[in-house]
């Protein structure tokens, strides 16, 4: 079974190379290297996968290569790659998340119409809800995104479900909340608090803490996306959420015992585009797929501050 990865450099696709191809399959990753954060990083998560017979690995936008040849023997698409970031999708950047997020994601599908796919698996965010009034959020919950960044995954969504309707292509939509474990995104929360708390520097945090995320271990997304090879419904949404809603400012006694340290905060501005909740109802995904995410918050974070200090201090 051959699988095509867009993003595979990154912090989910990278996971989820790795183990399509520990379970026997070929991958085909595809990266651009956009700028959002080092490079040596991104590396870093492709070494392993350059060393399997398994991986082909090619560097290219997605808006400026043949896709269709890319698709000719493809049996499933993973569909990772984006611009990501709230905090950075307001102003003149917008043009850049408009052009990763959509029009690379309709390029792909548009391609996709003379392929024979069995799934076309789209990686959306909790960021289409934006400030949903109702917690769980569920799929039928309300959708105001918060930040240009949530509309542009809303919009690549909007696209993946248009042509599964009106081209037959077997699209599934995955909403993820707020994922971690080692490998995380540098502009990320718990990346940033375990490099700084490391560094033995202030944590920056917006606002006082009070906003709540449901957090998600990188294991149990893959464990999500993997099951969607056979199960779950095409033309569908589903949420993947971890069941570990916290208060951020709860967590920084979990980080001192886990780090052995005492933490030193820096409140900054509550940013544009930071949604006070979110919380995933997973009701969907644990009767149609079997899900349940098994991680518990501390332990994943236990495996995210040991995977930070080799990543800065080996």
């Amino acid at each position: 079974m051959t699988c095509l990865v867009t993003g595979a450099a990154g912090f989910i696709a990278s996971h989820l190379c790795r183990k399509l191809l520990k379970k026997g399959h070929k991958v085909l990753g595809i990266d651009s290297f956009t700028d959002y954060y080092p490079k040596w990083i991104k590396e870093k998560n492709l070494g392993i996968l350059k060393e399997s017979e398994n991986f082909k690995f090619i560097e290219k936008d997605l808006t400026e290569m043949d896709l269709k040849s890319a698709l000719q023997d493809t049996d499933y698409v993973f569909h990772l790659a984006a611009q990501a970031g709230v905090r950075a999708s307001w102003g003149e950047h917008f043009s850049i998340y408009s052009k990763n997020n959509i029009e690379a994601t309709q390029k792909l599908l548009e391609a996709s119409t003379d392929s024979h796919l069995t799934r076309f698996i789209f990686a959306s965010s909790s960021s289409v809800y934006g400030a949903c009034p109702e917690l769980p959020m569920s799929e039928t919950s309300p959708l105001h995104p918060f930040s240009p960044y949530g509309v542009t995954k809303l919009a690549a969504e909007h696209l993946c479900l248009l042509y599964h309707k009106n081209h037959g292509i077997p699209c599934i939509c995955l909403r993820f909340f707020t994922v971690y474990g080692p490998g995380q995104r540098p502009d990320m929360a718990f990346h940033k608090f375990f490099k700084a708390i490391a560094e033995d520097k202030e944590i920056p945090v917006y606002g006082e803490g009070d906003q709540t995320r449901d957090f998600t271990y990188i294991d149990d997304v893959i464990e999500a996306n993997l099951a969607f090879l056979e199960k779950g419904k095409t033309g569908e949404v589903y949420n993947i959420g971890g069941g570990n809603r916290k208060k951020l400012k709860d967590l920084f006694p979990v980080f001192e015992e886990i780090c052995q340290k005492k933490i030193k905060v820096k409140k900054h501005e509550k940013q544009p585009g930071d949604v006070p909740h979110t919380f995933a109802s997973i009701e969907k995904a644990r009767k149609e797929l079997g899900f349940s995410p098994q991680t518990q918050l501390q332990e994943g974070l236990k495996e995210e501050w040991k995977w930070i200090q080799r990543l800065y201090h080996s």
